[in-house]
């Protein structure tokens, strides 16, 4: 099957979902429709942090409609994403799971970093960036992200709990804007990037880049006020500032270059804009095309091609955690040699069980650094937790998993934790992971016997050569054990030659 040349992104802020469609042809990206509606998912966030029926019909609805331009690109060629109102919400598998049906394909949920990366890659491929330090910017409806880097490489990357939806709900309650609401808005963002704040400010860079909704629209209204020429300066940050004091609230905003749907949510972004220059000495800020959703789409190109930034990932925890390349490339190989075999008859042709299961054995020992005892549960945190750039939160939650159950008792509760689609192929995928590594516990150099592998349902039958297994005392006994293992998690292995 050849590669798809429509690619699309699909953005589900917390302000508004995007998406963004283009073809891809010659190693470049034309754009060929955009589309944007403010479905200001964050405020449908209640109390326990769940969301609110109205907040639901306006996503399916907006998803729906995304969905009937996306009815005839193929699924490969699509990368829908979540952002941080989706990263808070609770009891929310639901809800993904009638957005995936009104939208027609999958939705994953990004960390912050992933989120990060993401911008700045669209941000830096939009303004075409040279090695030059910049600090780029992104005030979303929930979050924002702060990313330093130079061409295209981000060198430190922040995700922060404030954005323009979150904070007009917390500090401008009613679109109320008074002195003391915008000192306590200015406040809080200031105590939220304090942390952080050493990391970001200058002369650590040498230009800030805004992107995104809010760092647009105060771009649209400060210019045209004549305010400044190009971009938003200090000085004109602060023009607006008094202007949104005088008017008071926010049905009595009447600026140029601002629409409706942004006006109810300028507050609370000025504020986290505001607080941005302050602390870390902006005095003027550019403001990209790019974002979040065209960082998407180059990162899908890579993923088509050559430059998957996950296999890169991968290796870099392999170099940091001092694996043993040599015995993780024997049992990723095994692993793949076991995934041939059982591939259709266990259902996992998918591309991406491959890619997982190699990833998982490149992995398998990450958490020997830490300690050998219980390695397997250490290396499925590390997994778990670090920032995994081109992950996301499910993907890591797989991968963590994989590592968790590769070797001792199979971790029936880890998998009955997962997303109903994925835990027999992951269980699957987990008995092939441990069979590889089983085979290669005297750590030889020495090539295995060839064998055999025959899947069916619950049953898996391994034929070794009988002379073999002769010869290799220990490894028969660990299959004996591996059989004890697997059958209380109503698996059942046979052993054949």
């Amino acid at each position: 099957m050849g590669k798809p040349d429509i690619l699309a992104a699909v953005d589900l802020g917390s302000n508004s979902f995007h998406m963004i469609v283009a073809r891809h042809e010659g190693g470049q990206l034309r754009i060929l429709d955009r589309l944007r509606e403010p479905v200001r998912l964050a405020e449908g966030l209640e109390t326990h942090r769940t969301l609110s029926a109205p907040a639901r019909e306006r996503a399916l609805a907006c998803l729906r409609r995304f969905g009937q331009r996306l009815r005839e690109v193929d699924a490969g060629g699509v990368r829908a994403v979540g952002t941080n109102t989706l990263r808070r919400a609770r009891q929310k598998r639901g809800f993904l799971e009638e957005a995936e049906a009104a939208l027609g394909h999958g939705i994953e949920i990004i960390p912050g970093y992933e989120e990060a990366r993401l911008v700045y890659l669209g941000v830096a491929r939009s303004l075409d960036f040279d090695g030059r330090p910049r600090l780029v910017v992104d005030i979303g409806g929930g979050s924002t992200e702060l990313i330093i880097g130079a061409g295209e490489q981000p060198r430190a990357m922040d995700s922060l709990h404030m954005g323009c939806v979150s904070f007009t709900e917390r500090y401008f309650p009613g679109g109320e804007i008074t002195p003391a609401c915008m000192e306590r808005a200015l406040t809080a963002a200031g105590v939220e990037m304090e942390p952080v704040g050493a990391h970001y400010q200058t002369p650590l860079w040498a230009e800030a880049v805004g992107a995104s909704g809010t760092i647009r629209a105060v771009a649209n209204v400060v210019q045209a006020a004549g305010w400044c020429d190009y971009g938003i300066t200090r000085e004109a940050l602060q023009r607006l500032g008094d202007t949104l004091l005088s008017a008071g609230h926010v049905d009595r905003l009447r600026l140029d270059g601002l629409s409706d749907d942004r006006r109810v949510v300028l507050p609370g972004g000025v504020a986290v804009l505001s607080a941005v220059f302050e602390t870390l000495g902006v005095g003027r800020m550019e403001v990209a095309e790019g974002a979040l959703r065209e960082g998407l789409l180059y990162d899908l190109v890579g993923r088509l091609g050559e430059a998957d930034v996950r296999a890169a990932t991968v290796e870099s925890l392999v170099r940091r955690y001092h694996v043993d390349e040599l015995q993780a490339g024997r049992v990723a190989a095994t692993a793949h040699y076991c995934l041939q075999q059982v591939a259709a008859d266990w259902s996992l042709q998918r591309p991406f069980w491959a890619r997982l299961l190699r990833w998982a054995a490149q992995l398998h020992e990450v958490g020997l650094d830490i300690s050998h005892s219980q390695y397997h549960k250490h290396g499925a945190y590390i997994t778990r937790h670090a920032d995994m750039a081109g992950f996301s939160s499910l993907d890591q939650q797989l991968l963590a998993v994989l590592v968790r159950a590769h070797r001792r008792k199979f971790p029936v509760v880890e998998f009955d934790a997962l997303p109903g689609s994925h835990r027999i192929p992951l269980i699957r995928l987990g008995v092939l992971l441990r069979l590889a590594v089983l085979l290669h516990r005297s750590r030889s150099e020495t090539p295995l016997p060839d064998f055999r592998l025959r899947g069916n349902g619950h049953h898996l039958k391994l034929e070794l050569p009988s002379d073999w297994l002769e010869q290799h005392p220990l490894v028969r006994a660990d299959l004996e054990q591996e059989r004890r293992w697997l059958k209380r998690a109503d698996l059942r292995l046979y052993l054949g030659a």
